[in-house]
């Protein structure tokens, strides 16, 4: 049986830099894998070319035992991506940041404030996102996760600006993704608190 989620052969040179040659991995339903290396290694370009937004010398990415070029918008559609900046405007509040995320792909639930709750800002709902610390900002992107409709997380470096509280509660929920049968691949220099299967790469 085909895993969930394969490399293949993955090849990537930035400038007259080989990041990674001939790099293979897999993953299946419920499994974490944790992109592991020092900064500029290639953690948020292998994470990039996953989405699309690098091309690979060589190699392939396969969903569910077909090629991701052959299914891009599909592969896309079941993905969500929390990268090391929040890309949310400050100038909007949590709510209207969400929602405006939420027309723009399919959502597992409007309840915007419930996810707001769990990750313990929706008292901050209504101020505009540039007024809250960069802990409260990575909360409301978090909220994403809860809210997206999608199999696939992709995380670069998660933790960054969260306290020990938050970082536990972060953990809970890729926890709680994981044991829902999705999968998770996050680049981190910290300590991961995720209680589920894990493969590693080093790169």
């Amino acid at each position: 049986m085909s895993p969930l989620f394969s490399a293949h052969n993955l090849t990537l040179i930035r400038g007259e830099r080989c990041l990674f040659r001939e790099l293979d991995f897999a993953l299946d339903a419920g499994e974490l894998l944790l992109l592991e290396g020092r900064n500029g290694s290639g953690k948020t370009s292998l994470l990039k070319a996953i989405v699309g937004l690098l091309e690979l010398e060589t190699g392939e990415f396969r969903w569910q035992g077909a090629p991701v070029s052959a299914q891009r918008q599909a592969f896309l559609a079941d993905l969500v991506w929390l990268a090391h900046r929040t890309g949310l405007k400050p100038d909007l509040t949590p709510v209207e940041n969400l929602s405006f995320e939420s027309a723009l792909r399919a959502f597992r639930s409007q309840d915007i404030d419930a996810a707001l709750e769990r990750l313990g800002v929706l008292r901050l709902r209504k101020l505009p996102l540039r007024s809250l610390s960069a802990g409260q900002q990575r909360r409301v992107a978090l909220a994403r996760l809860l809210l997206a409709q999608a199999s696939i997380w992709l995380m670069d470096e998660p933790f960054t600006n969260l306290d020990s509280e938050g970082r536990t509660l972060l953990g809970d929920i890729v926890t709680e993704h994981l044991e829902s049968g999705g999968l998770c691949i996050m680049a981190a220099h910290q300590e991961v608190p995720v209680d589920a299967p894990t493969r590693r790469v080093t790169l």
